[in-house]
């Protein structure tokens, strides 16, 4: 809040067209102004444009648990712009603490409700702009789709992420500790070396460090023009993320004076560039739930197909965890995803003149910075275009009878994988996880889980207890895994998600039976079961249909509301595809 001089009532300054002038100008608003002087804020605050900052701060998990810092340092940066800041918060959860555990069933719930309460916040308050701050997985399309849906001068504001642990002389990550589970139940780990393995792996605030879900779409934002380019990965315990967060609380003033809103931002050029820098650093197959439903907000066709269009002609040129070693702490060393978009660009598979958050291009954005030069990168998880990982990127999209809206698999591994095997069928996580826990997979097998879909779950839970189970236990390139539910950005090995239609609203995948044979094939972007056409919709219209799991409750709620994972899973009525 504003400590200068306050002005003289009457002298108002605040900009023409305001919205927030309707709670603080003219004698009938007294009462509210007299509201806003019980919290501290005065005059000249008053007459200034009102910025909401969205915080989820928490101590529920180490992505948020540092985020009053990171907002106070935005707070600072819209005070010394002369702005009139506004702190609330939000609801989040746990993905990594929910895992496993029925809990997680509220994670992409967790989504919607950071939407709809920015939203509810930013319209009752009549707030002017937003700097919106997020931490773990959900908190940030979440935040990025209240912007889009207010179309209100925003920011986005990511948290930062953590750096990685210390193990038996090598760093480690979250990741490595799921792992870890898989293997002692098959022996190869012991109960001593994973308690050590827990104590480190963690050291402080910060979302997960890999490219896993939370850092892919903190990329992603730079990518679409929603944060500023190099904002993304500075971790969350450095002095570059207080910089970064307090130029965040400057900058939204400037798109408040210059009027500067997402509408003006987002095209199908910008959803563009962002799959191109998800394919190329091997994000999360999450961005492929989340960019449907921002790209729904915001108006803008975007299908499913378009990942694979855009994975086809653009390589894979980072390797990170999960499928390397490296995290986000080592790309921001060599100057962020930045150097990555640069590349892109100079190849023709990013669009340069598409606009970002600071009214300039992508393109005259990475003019203006201090990036070193690209024969002066030494890093080995870094590759050229000309010579990358893998020739394509890193998300593709599969159909077939098993799938015929599509399903994701994201490859961290080979991209020529070819699977058949019999199926092996569960209808929920937990019990696939007994299973593979008690030692009973078998090389060939194919995993199938379903009732877990956005709405059968509901909530579409990740499994990563599960898959990091299967790696665990050595089964990383000879089991896969098909599911309607969706993965942690931390899974690696064939395992195909958001497979649509989902069970619960007849999908294929309820048909499936023990024994069937499934085929996963990455070339061809096949995922089949090998049953005809008629037997199929036999056992299709044979199956009873499933009862909703919850019936009251936030759970019954959304469930009843989700749309198809291969539209985002949106719950806004006016966001959902015809």
């Amino acid at each position: 809040m504003s400590q200068q001089t306050p002005r003289e009532s009457g002298e108002s300054e605040k900009a023409e067209g305001l919205r927030s002038r309707e709670v603080t100008e003219g004698p009938e608003r007294a009462p509210h102004r007299a509201m806003f002087r019980a919290m501290g804020f005065d005059d000249e605050d008053l007459s200034s444009p009102m910025v909401g900052v969205a915080n989820p701060a928490a101590d529920i998990t180490p992505c948020n648990v540092h985020l009053d810092d990171v907002a106070d340092a935005a707070i600072d940066g819209i005070d010394d712009a002369d702005g009139m800041p506004i702190e609330f918060g939000t609801v989040t959860v746990s993905d990594a603490i929910s895992m496993g555990t029925e809990g997680m069933r509220a994670s992409l719930i967790s989504r919607e409700l950071i939407a709809d309460s920015v939203e509810l916040v930013a319209f009752a308050e009549r707030m002017d702009a937003l700097v919106t701050v997020a931490g773990c997985d959900k908190n940030l399309p979440g935040m990025m789709m209240a912007a889009v849906r207010t179309d209100l001068p925003s920011v986005f504001l990511y948290g930062g992420s953590i750096m990685p642990g210390q193990h038996d002389g090598r760093e480690v990550t979250i990741q490595n500790v799921f792992e870890g589970v898989g293997a002692v139940a098959h022996g190869d780990m012991s109960e001593d070396e994973l308690d050590d393995l827990e104590r480190h792996a963690c050291p402080g605030a910060g979302s997960c460090g890999g490219m896993f879900t939370a850092n892919t779409m903190a990329s992603i934002s730079e990518a679409i023009g929603l944060a500023p380019l190099g904002s993304a990965s500075p971790p969350a315990e450095s002095e570059g993320r207080y910089v970064t967060a307090a130029e965040a609380g400057e900058l939204a003033l400037e798109c408040v004076h210059e009027d500067r809103r997402p509408s003006d931002i987002l095209t199908e050029e910008s959803f563009e560039n962002a799959i191109a820098v998800q394919v190329a650093l091997g994000g999360s197959t999450n961005g492929v739930l989340h960019l449907p439903a921002l790209a729904a907000e915001a108006g803008i066709d975007l299908s499913i197909d378009d990942f694979d269009r855009i994975s086809r002609r653009t390589p894979k040129i980072v390797d990170l965890q999960p499928g390397g070693e490296r995290v986000m702490n080592d790309l921001h060393e060599i100057g962020g995803v930045p150097i990555v978009i640069r590349r892109l660009l100079d190849a023709g598979l990013i669009h340069g003149d598409a606009m970002t958050v600071t009214g300039r291009t992508i393109a005259e954005e990475l003019e203006a910075m201090d990036l070193p030069a690209d024969e002066e990168i030494e890093a080995d998880f870094l590759h050229t275009v000309e010579n990358p990982i893998h020739e394509e990127g890193a998300i593709k999209i599969l159909k077939g009878n098993l799938a015929p809206d599509g399903a994701v698999l994201k490859v961290t591994a080979g991209d020529n994988y070819h699977h058949e095997g019999p199926a092996r069928v569960f209808e929920n996580e937990e019990d696939a996880m007994a299973y593979v826990q008690e030692g009973n997979l078998q090389s060939g097998d194919v995993i199938v889980i379903r009732n877990e879909g956005p709405r059968g779950g509901p909530g579409m839970r990740e499994m990563l207890g599960v898959t990091a189970a299967v790696v665990g236990q050595g089964h990383e390139d000879d089991v896969a895994l098909v599911t309607d539910g969706r993965f942690s950005g931390a899974t690696r090995g064939p395992m195909i998600g958001h497979v649509a239609p989902e069970a619960f609203v007849g999908g294929p995948i309820g048909a499936v039976e023990d024994g069937d044979t499934v085929t996963v094939d990455i070339p061809d972007r096949e995922l089949s079961v090998d049953l005809s056409d008629e037997e199929l919709e036999q056992r299709i219209e044979s199956r009873d249909p499933p009862e909703p799991a919850y019936t009251s409750g936030v759970l019954a709620k959304y469930g009843q509301a989700f749309g198809s994972a291969a539209e985002g899973a949106v719950t806004n009525p006016g966001a959902k595809s015809d």
